[in-house]
């Protein structure tokens, strides 16, 4: 009895000496891996039901109906009957790896001082060993793009996956897209300095939109010109004005977004997307004329107006799609971080209120790929795109059913368990087998 509690003594040790370390990633993809039986949900609206799906060296090469009266498939064998395969989920606007824990500033890298920052990269500080990435995995979510915040300009995402050593061996794509907060034409007063918190007119609205469209006047300037100087913040505009990145704007107000669509069409903008977009519906036929996608926010909150219906929220995506305007889901604002893992959740609501499952399922995979540029290879499950994908026991969309038996990045098979959970497993066997002795 004395042995084993050295034994206990020991593992509590291991673990907690280990708690902070990374989790290993997997290793490359080293044989083919045939997938039998299961509902694929492909992500592009189309479900084929007792499919074969197989890839190799990280790519899916069949798709199809499994033809159960053939008997050899190629490498590892997978029965997956009764359940059910997705394409891998993407968080765009994200802040995953930028902070681990909100209440301790060390841990927090998401914004730079200053207001037009294009040259800031999420990425260099894009923390991979984050255990709050890690804890995606097992809803999942496999992939996200990663945002900085602050300032009027906050600066430029990259997409990542949630499996690598690094940030390098992270990026999907890098240096995706430059990310501007519009300012508010309505603000409310601010209590603690004495102000009425009522809403108002916010007299320096224009004034900012002015200083933004002078920085982008500026940074053309500066580009047609000798460049005697090197400016960073002007240099890191050359891939928004030739189109290699887009440009995401943050904004929700009806009359913000006429001026977004403004400023597009002035700046010479190819390809803007909204994010929040709260009252984009009211807009939308200007959104779908000028090819204008919403990543809308997550729907578990209340409505922000007393006349709104109660489940406006739940319906709003389903609603935009209805106008014709490209949708995806984001999970910013409070808890963000925390959150982002309820991504599938997200889509269920709103196919709880009224949109198809199929579609609602498009708003974390197939979409959020096409509005990110990531849609050749990432998004939906087809011959020739990455092997990101995973095995459900149930409904994804379903939180009470979604639970993982496998994951693939690129083709390999990722941990869907925590660090300490592996190493408790791995010891907790030892103890049962010394307690039986």
């Amino acid at each position: 009895m004395k042995r084993f509690n050295i034994y206990i003594l020991i593992a509590l040790l291991v673990i907690s000496g280990n708690s902070f370390a990374q989790q290993t990633p997997a290793s490359e993809q080293s044989e083919a891996v045939t997938i039998v039986g299961a509902t694929a949900h492909l992500g592009n609206g189309e479900v084929i039901e007792n499919s074969l799906i197989i890839f190799e060296d990280g790519m899916i090469t069949e798709v199809i109906a499994a033809d159960l009266t053939k008997r050899q498939y190629p490498g590892k064998i997978i029965n997956a009957e009764g359940k059910h395969v997705y394409p891998g989920i993407i968080a765009p606007n994200s802040t995953l790896g930028l902070v681990e824990i909100a209440a301790v500033k060390a841990t927090e890298d998401e914004d730079e001082m200053g207001e037009m920052l294009p040259n800031v990269r999420s990425l260099i500080a894009y923390n991979a060993e984050s255990k709050i990435v890690e804890s995606m995995r097992p809803n999942g979510v496999l992939l996200g793009q990663i945002v900085p915040r602050g300032g009027l300009i906050s600066g430029t995402s990259s997409v990542v996956q949630f499996d690598a050593w690094n940030w390098e061996d992270a990026v999907v794509k890098e240096n995706d897209g430059l990310h501007i907060n519009w300012p508010d034409a309505f603000r409310r007063g601010r209590w603690w300095r004495g102000e009425d918190p009522g809403l108002k007119a916010n007299k320096e609205y224009q004034e900012e939109i002015t200083k933004l469209s002078g920085f982008f006047s500026s940074s053309k300037a500066y580009l047609a010109g000798s460049r005697d100087y090197k400016n960073l913040p002007y240099m890191a505009m050359d891939s928004v004005f030739n189109a290699d990145k887009k440009v995401f704007i943050h904004v929700n107000g009806e009359k913000e977004i006429l001026d977004v669509i403004e400023f597009k069409k002035k700046q010479g903008l190819k390809s803007v997307v909204i994010v929040g977009g709260y009252d984009a519906l009211g807009v939308a036929d200007q959104l779908k004329a000028n090819d204008i996608p919403v990543l809308v926010n997550r729907p578990h909150s209340t409505p922000n107006k007393d006349y709104e219906d109660y489940d406006f929220p739940y319906k709003l995506a389903g609603l935009l799609q209805d106008e014709g305007v490209m949708v995806a889901l984001e999970s910013s604002g409070q808890m963000e971080r925390m959150n982002t893992r309820n991504l599938p959740f997200y889509a269920g609501t709103v196919a709880a209120f009224g949109m198809d499952k199929e579609d609602a399922l498009k708003l974390i995979t197939s979409n959020t790929a096409k509005i990110l540029g990531i849609d050749d290879k990432y998004g939906s499950l087809e011959k020739g795109k990455s092997a990101t994908l995973f095995i459900s026991e149930g409904d994804a969309l379903d939180m009470r059913t979604n639970i993982l038996s496998h994951a693939f990045i690129d083709g390999r098979e990722v941990s869907l368990e925590s660090h300490q959970t592996e190493l408790w497993k791995r010891y907790s066997k030892k103890y049962k087998d010394q307690e039986s002795k």
